[in-house]
């Protein structure tokens, strides 16, 4: 692997790891705002249950590397993507087929995140910042999961709007 100059992948990741706590704090109200119109899809219900929690120790685990480097995450970004995230969840709430979009969001976001990880695994090889990978090797597995779950409902989730829906049931969420 060729050697870059440490000070600048340290600036690179650094900035990486406030932007990944962020989108963490973005996904937060994702989940909630989501968390709150699934009364129909108790088992979208209980993933993201699951997600919300793991995505809280992802915040953890992205504060706990920031710190090693004597930092800490931007609360500016925290609350801009925050908004951001319960804006993109409301425009949702008013679309006949809201499981269905924020499933394909959701579907999306995950990725996104998975990247965003992938990104920083390798930032942190490119550092010999080794402390940092276990951390965020657990939160990339979790993203995976999560895109994974989503990914392998998809079908299913279509498939139960469609039927309450003809069914006469309300079936957005």
């Amino acid at each position: 692997m060729a050697s870059y100059p440490t000070d600048v992948v340290q600036s690179v990741f650094v900035t990486g790891l406030k932007n990944a706590h962020g989108v963490e704090h973005q996904a937060l109200a994702l989940i909630d705002r989501q968390l709150d119109h699934l009364e129909h899809y108790p088992q979208v219900a209980d993933r993201l249950r699951l997600h919300r929690s793991e995505t809280e120790q992802q915040i953890q685990r992205l504060e706990e590397i920031l710190s090693s480097f004597n930092e800490t995450h931007s609360t500016l970004k925290d609350i801009g993507l925050s908004i951001s995230g319960n804006l993109a969840a409301i425009a949702h709430v008013f679309a006949p087929d809201e499981i269905l979009k924020n499933t394909f969001a959701n579907l999306a976001f995950e990725n996104f995140e998975a990247a965003s990880y992938k990104s920083l695994i390798t930032l942190a090889d490119a550092g010999n910042f080794a402390q940092a990978t276990p951390l965020l090797t657990t939160s990339l597995d979790e993203e995976l999961s999560m895109a994974n779950w989503v990914d392998e409902h998809n079908a299913e989730l279509t498939l139960a709007y469609v039927q309450r829906r003809a069914a006469g049931n309300t079936a957005s969420h």
